[in-house]
């Protein structure tokens, strides 16, 4: 089989993303997107542990597409991000983008209590 297609097998939301209409001027999504590409047709279908960070993207990214205060946290968080030229640069990206992910589902993630009526 294809490598594009396992690659697009783990990436349900690659469409949904790849199609999403944003406004020019906004060079920090345009960035996100092409990160998001890249990274994802990069990866080796052999390696578990890349397979995973591919379907987190996907799932971090559509998020960003669906949900504007999401959107708004990430790019915040983006414009601050420092990430060391000796590194792989790609790879410590889409794992920074994944954390932001995970503090901000932690930060908004709250227990609902539903009363009863009586």
């Amino acid at each position: 089989m294809d490598k594009n297609k396992i690659i697009l097998h783990y990436c349900p939301n690659f469409y949904k993303i790849i199609n999403f209409d944003y406004f020019a001027e906004d060079l920090i999504t345009d960035k996100l997107l092409k990160v998001y590409r890249s990274f994802i047709f990069s990866a080796d279908v052999n390696n578990p542990e890349e397979i995973q960070k591919v379907a987190e993207i996907d799932k971090v990214l559509a998020k960003y597409v669906d949900d504007y205060l999401f959107r708004k946290e990430m790019k915040h968080s983006l414009t601050t991000l420092q990430i060391k030229k000796t590194s792989n640069v790609l790879q410590s990206l889409v794992d920074s983008i994944i954390s932001i992910f995970n503090k901000y589902e932690e930060g908004t993630t709250r227990r609902i209590y539903v009363s009863r009526w009586i």
